[in-house]
């Protein structure tokens, strides 16, 4: 997962989310930070993301995209579907959870 924008954690009121494929995201520590692009792939296994236009030359000519954590990144325009908005509903820190209400308990 990967901490959210400064607006967006205002917004939705959720610290960090899980990363998917069509986020855009703001890459702010290492070699390649503050440069900006799209999540092209998500390697799990590795525990990567690839962003778009993040690459590097290999000697034979070919590109190659370059890993970065998620935990270096910055979440700047999340995509939505059902199930992210479900999850955002579920993890927004505002709304106060409980099994009963002040009025139940009077």
């Amino acid at each position: 997962s990967a901490p959210l924008t400064k607006e967006l954690r205002e917004k939705y009121n959720v610290r960090s989310l899980p990363i998917r494929r069509d986020d855009e995201v703001r890459i702010c520590r290492g070699h390649y930070h503050d440069r900006e692009g799209k999540v092209t792939q998500v390697y799990r296994k590795k525990w990567r993301i690839h962003i778009e236009r993040v690459t590097r030359d290999k000697a034979n000519g070919q590109t190659v995209p370059i890993g970065i954590h998620p935990s270096k990144v910055v979440i700047t325009k999340i995509r939505l579907d059902k199930d992210r908005k479900a999850l955002l509903e579920r993890k927004n820190r505002a709304v106060k959870k409980g099994k009963y209400t002040e009025t139940d308990t009077k």
